[in-house]
C-alpha cells in the first residue's frame, strides 16, 4: 500500500516551511529535504497547503462505498430502564424528546421494556407517549446483567430495525448500549445534551460537550443503523402523562440460551443514603473546594436534611476524597435539574456548570465576587459560607417547624 502522504525530493528545496506549520511535529529535515514521520502524521494537510513548491502530496482517497439502503429502518426506540419493577424517570425524559423526533420523522415512538413481571408498567409508557411497547419478560431479566440484556435488545433491534435507539446515560444504560452498538456495528454518541433531526437528510443530530465542555459538538452517524445515543439524566423534561392515549404492547420471547450469562449475580447491595437521591432531588445543596475539608460536608447534610434535599459536590471535592463519587455533579458526574440548587464554596468551572446550569433557581455562596458560578446564579451571596450556611439552616428549621 502506498504511503498516504509523501515528499517529492526533486521538488523539495529545504525551505522548512512545512516543518514550522506542522502542528504535530511530524516533519524533520534530513540532508536539506523534508522527511515525514508517518507515526506522528495525522494527515491534516497543513503542510500540503503551505508548500509553495508542491513538493508534498497526499494520496487520493478511495471512493466512498455506496450508501447502504436504510429504507427498511424506521421508528424511534427508547430503552425503558427499570429497577425493582419500576420504570426509572430517565425513560420518561427520553420519551418526551423521542416524541419530538418521531413526529419530525413521521414514525412511531416505541419503548423497550425488559424485566420480570413488569407488564403493568407498559400502560404508563403509553400514557407518556409511546405508540408501541416491546415487552420481554423472564425471571432472568429481573435484575440487570450485561449478557442477557445485551442479547435480548440486540435481537429485538435486528428483528424490528429501528432507525434511532435512545438510552439513559446511567450506570446500566452505559454498560448496555455500548455492548449493543459494538455487536451491531452501529454508531453511538455518548452523554448527549441535545437531540434533533436534520430536516433535509432525515438523520439524527446528536449534541454533546467536547474538549472539557469548552465547545458543543454535533455528531452524526449517517453510515450505519440504528443511530444510537445515550442521554444524561435531567437534560430533558419528562413527558407529561396523557391517560387517554392508546398504544400497542408487543410481547416477545426468546430461547433459553438468549438469557444465559457468563457471570452470576450473587447479591445487590443498596447504597445507604441519609438524604434524597441526587438524581431525583428537587433541592440540592452542593459543596466544593471552599469547604476546606470532608468534615464540613456535615454542615451541608444538615441543611439538605432540613430542606428534604440531597447533597452534591464538585469534582474537586470528590477528587480530594471528601465525599463519594456518587455525589459528584458535572460533566464527569451527574447532570441534575432541581427546582433549587445551592452551590457552596464552588468556583464554577465549566465542567461543573454543564451538570447543573439547567436548575430552576441557583443560589451561589462564595467569598470570591469574581467566581464564575455567579454568572449562572439566580441569586448570589458573597461572604463566608461557614457563617451563612448555619444561619440558613437555622432560618429554614424555624420556618419549616423543624
Amino acid at each position: 500500500m502506498p504511503d498516504p502522504i509523501k515528499v517529492i525530493n526533486d521538488k523539495c528545496v529545504g525551505c522548512t516551511l512545512c516543518v514550522k506549520v506542522c502542528p504535530f511535529g511530524a516533519i524533520e529535515m534530513a540532508d536539506k529535504k523534508a522527511v515525514i514521520d508517518l507515526t506522528k502524521c495525522t494527515l491534516c494537510g497543513a503542510c500540503v497547503k503551505e508548500c509553495k513548491f508542491e513538493a508534498i502530496v497526499m494520496a487520493e482517497k478511495e471512493n466512498k462505498k455506496p450508501v447502504s439502503d436504510f429504507s427498511m429502518y424506521k421508528d424511534v426506540w427508547v430503552f425503558a430502564e427499570q429497577k425493582k419493577g419500576s420504570v426509572q424517570s430517565i425513560a420518561y425524559e427520553l420519551l418526551g424528546k423521542g416524541r419530538e423526533l418521531a413526529d419530525k420523522l413521521g414514525v412511531d415512538l416505541c419503548a423497550v421494556l425488559l424485566g420480570d413481571n413488569v407488564k403493568a408498567q407498559t400502560e404508563e409508557l403509553i400514557h407518556r407517549g409511546a405508540d408501541k411497547v416491546y415487552l420481554v419478560e423472564s425471571p432472568k431479566l429481573k435484575a440487570y446483567q450485561d449478557d442477557p440484556y445485551t442479547k435480548v435488545l440486540t435481537e429485538l433491534i435486528r428483528k424490528h430495525k429501528p432507525e434511532i435507539v435512545l438510552c439513559g446515560a446511567t450506570v446500566i444504560g452505559r454498560s448496555l448500549i455500548s455492548r449493543v452498538a459494538v455487536t451491531l456495528r452501529a454508531g453511538l454518541t455518548a452523554d448527549c445534551t441535545g437531540l434533533d433531526i436534520d430536516e433535509k437528510e432525515k438523520i439524527l443530530l446528536q449534541t454533546r460537550p467536547a474538549f472539557g465542555g469548552n465547545i458543543m459538538a454535533t455528531i452524526i452517524t449517517p453510515d450505519s443503523r440504528p443511530q444510537m445515543s445515550t442521554v444524561r439524566h435531567k437534560v430533558f423534561k419528562e413527558a407529561e402523562p396523557d391517560t387517554s392515549r392508546k398504544g400497542e404492547v408487543i410481547e416477545e420471547s426468546f430461547p433459553d440460551d438468549t438469557y444465559s450469562s457468563r457471570s452470576r449475580l450473587v447479591d445487590i447491595v443498596e447504597e445507604i443514603e441519609e438524604t434524597v437521591n441526587l438524581a431525583e432531588a428537587d433541592i440540592i445543596v452542593s459543596g466544593g473546594r471552599g469547604l476546606g475539608g470532608p468534615e464540613n460536608f456535615e454542615m451541608l447534610k444538615e441543611l439538605a436534611l432540613t430542606l428534604n434535599g440531597a447533597v452534591g459536590a464538585s469534582r474537586a471535592a470528590v477528587d480530594a476524597d471528601w465525599i463519594p463519587y456518587s455525589h459528584q455533579v458535572g460533566q464527569t458526574g451527574k447532570t441534575v435539574c432541581p427546582k433549587l440548587y445551592i452551590a457552596c464554596g464552588i468556583s464554577g468551572q465549566i465542567q461543573h456548570l454543564i451538570g447543573m446550569k439547567s436548575s430552576d433557581v441557583i443560589v451561589a455562596i462564595n467569598k470570591d465576587p469574581e467566581a464564575p458560578i455567579f454568572s449562572v446564579a439566580t441569586y448570589g451571596i458573597v461572604g463566608d459560607l461557614f457563617k451563612i450556611i448555619p444561619q440558613l439552616t437555622k432560618h429554614f428549621k424555624e420556618t419549616l417547624g423543624k
